[in-house]
């Protein structure tokens, strides 16, 4: 990765930090960044599935109709679920444990993956390596002791310890899926809105699976 594409993605990763933390206090900021993330992500979602199936065949409109429908039910869905995770105090810290745990896992794959490299993790995307899915567990795993000593007893260490490394394994397994339709659609990004990093697809594609499966795991354990 070059100098400036490193640059841009520093400055793009602290504008959507600040962001981030501004939807935490104004609701209505958090309401128009999820509209506009969830409708970008469709119309990104979209343009893979055209590339991927060939739009002549009746059948395959069908199908192309049927996941496209799906996929907006799906992130109105996370987008509710965002919302009311991030405007009920009862959950907002569970909520917070879970972007930061997402956000850490992506980072740490970064971070690991270019310094220490070695083997690759899958085929379906070449950049990813077995020590990026390692350095994506042990970063976010550090978080494990920050929610539990300094949110006065967040939660039994062990259920965290647990709670974390699953959370981490499907932002990977999202990630991977993205990826794997961008491989099939024989593009890059799933498109250019944030310098440095593609499009929003590209940021939120852990988050979309592992925020739910997160929700689901803490609703399971009655917490």
């Amino acid at each position: 990765m070059k100098n400036k594409e490193i640059i841009k993605r520093i400055i793009t990763s602290l504008f959507l930090i600040s962001l981030l933390m501004l939807t935490f206090f104004y609701s209505y900021i958090l309401l128009i960044l999820l509209i506009l993330i969830s409708i970008i992500s469709w119309i990104e979602f979209n343009s893979l599935i055209i590339k991927i199936f060939d739009k002549d065949k009746i059948n395959v409109n069908f199908l192309r109709f049927l996941i496209k429908s799906l996929s907006l039910i799906y992130l109105t869905f996370f987008s509710v679920l965002i919302f009311e995770g991030i405007t009920n105090n009862n959950i907002k810290t569970y909520t917070i444990f879970l972007f930061l745990i997402c956000i850490f896992s992506d980072i740490g794959g970064l971070i690991f993956g270019k310094i220490f490299k070695g083997k690759k993790l899958t085929k379906i995307s070449p950049n990813k390596t077995i020590s990026g899915s390692i350095g994506s567990f042990i970063l976010s795993l550090f978080l494990v002791p920050f929610f539990y000593f300094i949110f006065d007893n967040f939660y039994n260490p062990f259920f965290l310890i647990i709670f974390t490394t699953i959370i981490s394994f499907v932002c990977q397994l999202g990630d991977l899926f993205i990826s794997y339709l961008k491989r099939k659609a024989k593009v890059k990004d799933t498109g250019n809105l944030l310098p440095g990093h593609g499009g929003a697809l590209d940021r939120i594609d852990g988050m979309l699976f592992a925020i739910p499966v997160g929700y689901l795991i803490l609703s399971i354990f009655n917490i």
